[in-house]
């Protein structure tokens, strides 16, 4: 049976969508404290979370980016806020989805089904087959350590989530090629591009964001319009 963690704390609420959940052989734990619920997906293991925005302790927003620097199962956003700026940020946050409470029922089990077949069907990290070489990369100021997971920019350590760094080796790994959205997902999740999934973009910045790269002008992870993206393997010579 499917395991889900949902944060909610309108109990009303949670009761409904846990109880529908069940019928469709969803097991549901209901935390409803942002600040207490990391410790409570820690112990479950779920196999997805869903979180609502305004929860107290933390909001949904926060505690979704916090999660990411150590889970990378999917992380669904369920709420009223019907905001396309929070639906960007959420998904800059590193979520998976954002679906509006007034979804119905049946199309909110399609869509948390989907992330579950998609997550199922990524190929574990340690498995990838770039990661197995184990030997750290340089390119000028950076390094990319595949065995500790670690990534250095000048004298810094930049943290990466599990997914942001796999994306990051991919990427680095064929320095000089241009990636399409297609190949990168089929070779990190195992599914692929349907032309409106946005997670490789999202990503894209996070990294840029963190490597320094500029946002409007990319140079050291370009963006070849209609192709995809290029890792720049001599644009890493300085910190700025």
């Amino acid at each position: 049976m499917t395991k889900i963690v949902f944060v909610e704390d309108e109990p009303e609420v949670g009761a409904l969508i846990a109880a529908w959940l069940a019928k469709h052989d969803m097991d549901v734990v209901i935390e409803t404290r942002g600040d207490r619920a990391e410790q409570v997906i820690e112990r479950e293991q779920p196999d997805l979370v869903l979180l609502d925005i305004m929860l107290p302790g933390k909001d949904g927003m926060t505690l979704c980016r916090d999660l990411r620097l150590s889970w990378s199962g999917p992380i669904v956003l369920l709420t009223s806020l019907d905001s396309d700026m929070n639906h960007i940020l959420s998904l800059e946050m590193g979520a998976s989805d954002y679906i509006l409470k007034t979804t119905p029922p049946p199309v909110l089990l399609a869509r948390l089904r989907l992330h579950l077949r998609q997550h199922s069907a990524a190929p574990a990290p340690a498995e990838s087959g770039p990661l197995k070489t184990h030997k750290a990369i340089r390119f000028g100021t950076l390094c990319i350590d595949p065995l500790n997971r670690q990534v250095t920019l000048g004298d810094e350590m930049v943290t990466l989530s599990t997914a942001d760094f796999d994306l990051l080796w991919e990427l680095a790994t064929h320095a000089g090629q241009i990636m399409d959205r297609d190949a990168l997902l089929k070779n990190l999740r195992g599914v692929s591009y349907d032309g409106l999934d946005r997670s490789v973009d999202v990503a894209i910045s996070r990294l840029r964001k963190k490597l320094q790269d500029s946002a409007t002008e990319p140079y050291r992870i370009k963006t070849v319009r209609n192709k995809g993206y290029l890792f720049a393997p001599h644009a890493w010579e300085s910190e700025s």
